[in-house]
């Protein structure tokens, strides 16, 4: 039987340091990608060409946000797998390998996510980082939709699943949470797994400040409310809209003037 293709898409904005640590990352792997593919979304020169350099694919996207870049990559690439990374990201040597493996173990499923290890902080606050952030994601949002949801960093899908979903993916928002998004727009009778062994090294830009942590709630919010179809299929779910104020409908509920 022959191995499964895997191409691995990489949306980027102005992360060329980052993306050079990550397509370096990329090029050890024990198992070769059939293709890595950078979506330049609006990035200065250089970004371009730390790709380039490195031997990736860049595809420019114009319209800004990662949903377009995200969704650009998945329906240009060519393999039987899409991996997705952050540009900030970097998978260990055996990262496809384990992706791969996933596959080959078990026919039926449709997409593999894994973690995300704080790798610029010290054992202790990595520890606790990983559980508030990475932890919370999937056990919150895990609980919400009734199925593991997939983090940005670090997953793989099937292309013909993600054929089946492009339509439905909200790509042309740049308020979007596109991982997010997509987990929501794959359904509850999709098979996705967690896999503890399937890890990334990732930097803390995302939790850096509270206004990068507050901006990130609120594009969580907005995700939520344009996925409220999804929110509805379960009770956590509805209890989660209700949390963020999305009514029944997916529209915000009005908060109660008091004088």
């Amino acid at each position: 039987m022959t191995s499964p293709r895997i191409s691995v898409v990489v949306p980027v904005r102005d992360d060329a340091p980052y993306l050079g640590l990550c397509l370096e990352a990329l090029s050890r792997q024990d198992v070769p990608p059939h293709e890595v593919l950078v979506i330049d979304n609006g990035s200065s020169r250089e970004t371009a060409l730390v790709a380039r350099a490195a031997g990736a694919i860049v595809i420019p996207e114009e319209m800004p946000g990662i949903a377009a870049a995200a969704a650009r990559g998945y329906d240009l690439a060519t393999g039987d797998l899409i991996a997705r990374l952050g540009a900030d990201a970097m998978p260990p040597m055996n990262w496809l390998r384990e992706i791969r493996g996933a596959f080959a173990v078990d026919p039926a499923l449709d997409a593999v996510t894994g973690r995300g290890v704080f790798a610029d902080l010290s054992p202790a606050r990595r520890i606790v980082a990983s559980a508030g952030y990475h932890g919370a994601y999937f056990g919150f949002f895990g609980l919400a939709l009734g199925q593991i949801p997939l983090y940005g960093a670090n997953f793989a899908m099937r292309r013909a699943v993600w054929e089946e979903v492009r339509a439905e993916v909200h790509r042309t928002d740049s308020r979007v949470h596109d991982d997010l998004d997509l987990s929501m727009r794959l359904g509850r009778t999709r098979r996705v797994r967690f896999e503890p062994r399937l890890a990334v090294a990732v930097s803390t830009q995302a939790i850096s400040s509270i206004p990068r942590l507050t901006a990130a709630l609120g594009r969580t919010g907005h995700t939520l409310r344009m996925n409220a179809d999804r929110l509805r299929e379960t009770r956590a779910g509805r209890l989660v809209g209700a949390g963020f104020g999305i009514g029944p409908l997916g529209r915000l509920v009005p908060k109660r003037l008091h004088p």
